[in-house]
């Protein structure tokens, strides 16, 4: 394929602006279709086009990609993408970045339960269950949805930050998040008739990955969450999916939670590729990732502090 030419590239690329919803605002994507696969641009003074699924799939072919992108109208600044596990040793030769991920080995339910997570969490997740919280799989319906529903207006505020999802009605939510059951297994966490919590398990192929986990700020006490990452472990080892992914490693008490729950940090390549004179100046100043990523390491718990003092303020004032 990398000795394609231009104009067969040219008929394998498709150009289109595509509606999606960010928070509770309908909002135009630049995309690309290219053999097959397609990608996004994000908008704002660097546009980086990455491909749309990446935790599902991976890029079939970057140097077509960079071709498709170098002919074409739609050029973005930058192209990035990366390597999904468990292939992790770098295979190109654009510049790379090292992404921090927070995966689970998976083999049995058992070992996960006995070796590979903290003595608190196990009691946790016993008292949990013998309070009465039970969490199983379900469908997509009515019920379903009114739950979530209610889970996400519980707050406006989750982990010092305003949360995207809160104030959205019913139908927002059943049609926002109907769009990729075919790849999902869903999980709800139950104490008596109330739903509590819930996993969108998504199936990636070479793992599985929290694509939406959450439970209520108000049943807190009943260690919801580590429930429902016991279930998640149980369908990983049925399902025979080597690995459960929750999102990016980061550092904050999020990622303590994982540590607790039996997730490492992984680390995967992630390949940057510049494609304009812009896109070469922000690779070369760290703008690549947009301006939170530039912000020195040193500041962002100051930062992240003093944001969520500030949620806080505007909570306690409504």
């Amino acid at each position: 394929m990398l000795g394609t030419t231009a104009s067969n590239l040219s008929r394998r690329t498709e150009l289109y602006v595509k509606e999606t919803l960010v928070g509770k605002k309908s909002v135009n994507l630049d995309c690309a279709k290219i053999n097959g696969q397609t990608y996004s641009i994000t908008r704002g003074f660097v546009r980086v086009m990455s491909l749309e699924d990446e935790w599902y799939a991976d890029v079939s072919d970057p140097g077509s990609v960079v071709k498709a992108l170098a002919s074409s109208s739609l050029k973005p600044d930058i192209f990035t993408f990366w390597q999904r596990l468990p292939d992790v040793t770098p295979k190109y030769s654009y510049h790379i970045e090292w992404e921090s991920i927070a995966a689970m080995p998976v083999t049995t339910y058992d070992h996960w339960f006995n070796k590979q997570i903290s003595s608190r969490t196990r009691n946790l997740i016993r008292k949990g269950k013998q309070e009465g919280l039970d969490a199983f799989e379900t469908q997509y319906d009515d019920a379903f949805v009114r739950g979530m529903t209610e889970i996400f207006n519980e707050t406006p505020v989750r982990q010092g930050r305003h949360f995207w999802h809160y104030g959205k009605d019913f139908e927002t939510i059943k049609k926002q998040f109907s769009r990729f059951l075919f790849r999902e297994q869903l999980i709800s966490a139950y104490y008596r008739d109330e739903m509590v919590g819930l996993i969108m398990l998504g199936n990636a192929g070479n793992y599985a990955i929290t694509g939406q986990i959450i439970s209520k700020i108000s049943h807190r006490d009943k260690s919801t969450n580590n429930v429902l990452i016991a279930k998640a472990v149980e369908v990983c080892a049925r399902e025979e999916l080597p690995y459960l992914v929750y999102l990016f490693w980061t550092d904050d008490s999020l990622s303590e939670f994982k540590r607790r729950c039996g997730f490492k940090e992984i680390k995967v390549p992630r390949y940057f590729v510049p494609l304009t004179t812009k896109g070469r100046i922000a690779l070369k100043l760290g703008f690549h990732r947009g301006w939170k990523q530039a912000i020195p390491k040193r500041l962002r718990k100051p930062l992240k502090m003093l944001r969520t003092y500030w949620y806080d303020l505007k909570k306690r004032s409504t």
